[in-house]
């Protein structure tokens, strides 16, 4: 097991090494040569750089291309150099795609080649020269590069973070030279779990059974990384000591090396991992570490786009409530305002009520004193003639008469030239 430091460099720093992961992308192309005899197109002589891109384990010569590269009968490369052989016509191919290996062991690469017929002292025939340039590297750098700038245009359309990812997941799965499956886990805020965020080769119950894991030392390579603050490259999951125990789980999922990368925000928080899992176990490229810093510095910013649309989406949130309870209490207060008018209104009536009735009662024989003033009495001088519904009546001061009219319903001022019986019933 390697780790590898993966810090937060400065802007120039980070420039500078985004240009290296661009050149590690790209790589280094080398001229391949081969040189062919007769019609069946025997490999008299090639040099290194041919034998390395079709493997070095099909390193001799002396044998016909068909023997010696099986895979090339159904891709039409035959039938071209038959084509040549035949009319003595050179062909040159761009971008050619050509599937190399058979099986497990397969790859698919990319060419500009050349065939040149060889001839003879008389001019005839008698061979070709193989010339050709690898541009694998070159084009899937192009296809990854594409689709990376189509990712940092849907993070800018601030698409689903989920979408974002489980896009970043599958482009990456499908663009990369060597079959690998990606994972991305999210941070919680306070960073000591991560939850799934992206799997989509994954299988399902390898997902669930990783989604909320710790944060820490040994807890496999994500857990790690994220603990560290650095990649963690696990070449062998049946025998690193950091996969203890997910070794039983990852055997069920049939993996076999897993790389993780932490993605770290601009002020060096955790926002999750990024990882990439191999069926095999496998030492990582410089291409494979470029690739994994290149989208996880993609994911980062899908990541923190996402949280500053959360905040604004919660500020936004909390402005329309702190808005609505306003509403609310200028609406409750619009009320009582309202209220307390109707109210004065209302006293305002009920006083000039008792003045009227007190004047109009005055001729009237009457107590001296207010009969309203219950146990404890009223030395007030009575004024105004109470009744009720059921026949009883009293004299009270104006004080006491508005008090029996405001709290006790059947209460009425009886008077006959103020209509109080009248008013009552009609109230």
């Amino acid at each position: 097991m390697t780790s590898v430091a993966d810090g937060q460099p400065h802007a120039v720093d980070a420039e500078r090494g985004g240009e290296e992961d661009m050149r590690s992308l790209f790589g280094q192309s080398t001229a391949v040569f081969a040189s062919l005899a007769g019609p069946a197109h025997l490999v008299e002589s090639a040099n290194q750089a041919f034998f390395a891109a079709i493997g070095k384990e099909r390193a001799r010569t002396g044998v016909t291309l068909t023997d010696l590269m099986p895979e090339l009968a159904g891709q039409g490369f035959i039938a071209l150099l038959d084509q040549v052989y035949r009319t003595g016509e050179p062909y040159t191919g761009r971008d050619a795609r050509v599937m190399l290996g058979i099986g497990a062991h397969a790859r698919e690469a990319f060419f500009d080649f050349t065939y040149e017929p060889r001839r003879d002292a008389g001019g005839e025939v008698i061979g070709i020269r193989v010339i050709g340039l690898e541009t694998t590297q070159v084009k899937h750098a192009q296809r990854l590069m594409a689709e990376h700038r189509a990712l940092v245009e849907q993070i800018a359309r601030q698409a689903p973070l989920t979408d974002v990812l489980d896009g970043m997941a599958r482009c990456i799965e499908e663009l990369a030279p060597q079959e690998l499956l990606v994972s991305v886990l999210l941070a919680d805020p306070d960073g000591r779990r991560l939850r799934h965020g992206a799997a989509p080769s994954l299988p399902d119950f390898y997902n669930q059974a990783i989604d909320g894991i710790a944060t820490g030392e040994g807890v496999g390579s994500c857990g790690t990384a994220a603990h560290r603050r650095e990649a963690v490259i696990v070449t062998d999951i049946a025998t690193d000591p950091f996969w203890t125990d997910f070794r039983d789980l990852a055997e069920r999922a049939e993996l076999g090396a897993c790389w993780s990368t932490p993605i770290l925000g601009r002020d060096g928080s955790l926002l999750g991992t990024f990882a990439m899992y191999h069926r095999s176990p496998r030492v990582p490229r410089d291409t494979d570490l470029a690739l994994a810093r290149i989208f996880t510095g993609t994911a980062a910013l899908a990541i923190e786009r996402h949280h500053i649309e959360q905040a604004k989406a919660a500020a936004d949130a909390r402005a329309r409530a702190a808005h609505d309870e306003l509403a609310k209490v200028v609406r409750a207060e619009r009320e009582l305002r309202a209220e307390a008018e109707q109210r004065a209104e209302a006293a305002a009536e009920l006083t000039a009520r008792v003045r009227a009735a007190a004047a109009a009662q005055a001729a009237t024989p009457h107590p001296e004193r207010c009969q309203l003033g219950g146990t404890g009495g009223c030395t007030a001088a009575a004024e105004i003639k109470l009744a009720d519904s059921w026949g009883d009546s009293a004299w009270g001061c104006p004080i006491h008469v508005e008090e029996a009219i405001l709290n006790v319903r059947s209460v009425f001022i009886a008077s006959a030239e103020l209509g109080g019986l009248a008013a009552y019933l009609n109230r």
